[in-house]
């Protein structure tokens, strides 16, 4: 079985910004390009931070209004002596939170998710920018069709991991959900073809209902099939 890494879906070629790109060719960046955040890096491609369109709108958001009225924390950064957000060091977001291209999609998502961010820049182990990963990246695999999934878990984890023989455990899949039925020896196997199968790519949700002859896993309260 091969799962997929965030090297395999990320984008390869990203746009960049230099730490003293101004704010309005950031924002150009953003429309020709149609990205939503570029990173920042140094001479060598080392990654210094991120700029997002809501780094922009937040420095925008400091701005007088028609009236010359300043937002509060406008306000208190001018009073504090601290001049406008004009070049990408001063816009970006920093330390970035980045992804290793050896990451499986799944720890991807996780750390998408723990820190609340929609894409994430991809190092490697000198810091240098190798690719960008968004959320929509990772919901690739989901394209997968039916008779692929199918086919991978018939084969890879059926036969080829498994060692299981055909007809063993019957396989269908309707719209990346699978449904599992057959017989086997040990009640244990259920979970472990349970766990394998659900780890394909592609897969949206799994249900089973597969039979066992011996039970060797045995749960408390739990009367035998």
């Amino acid at each position: 079985m091969q799962h997929r890494t965030v090297f395999e879906v990320m984008t390869h070629d990203v746009v960049t910004a230099a730490p003293e790109t101004p704010f309005k060719e950031i924002a150009r960046l953003f429309a020709e390009n149609d990205v939503s955040a570029v990173p920042v890096v140094d001479a060598d491609r080392r990654l210094l931070g991120v700029v997002s369109e809501a780094d922009l709108l937040r420095a925008t958001a400091e701005l007088p209004d028609l009236e010359g009225r300043w937002a509060g924390v406008g306000l208190l950064s001018r009073e504090g002596g601290l001049s406008d957000a004009e070049t990408a060091a001063e816009l970006m977001s920093s330390p970035a939170v980045t992804a290793q291209a050896n990451w499986n999609l799944v720890e991807t998502a996780r750390t998408m998710q723990q820190k609340e961010v929609k894409r994430l820049p991809v190092a490697d182990e000198t810091g240098r920018l190798v690719g960008i990963v968004s959320r929509s990246d990772l919901l690739r695999p989901f394209l997968r069709s039916d008779d692929a999934i199918r086919d991978e878990i018939e084969h890879d984890v059926l036969y080829d991991t498994l060692r299981l023989a055909p007809d063993t455990v019957r396989v269908t899949v309707d719209d990346g959900v699978v449904k599992l039925t057959g017989r086997v020896d040990e009640r244990a196997d259920i979970r472990v073809i349970v766990r394998l199968c659900r780890s394909v790519d592609g897969v949206v949700a799994l249900h089973e209902s597969i039979e066992y002859a011996n039970d060797n896993l045995v749960l408390d309260g739990e009367a035998r099939r």
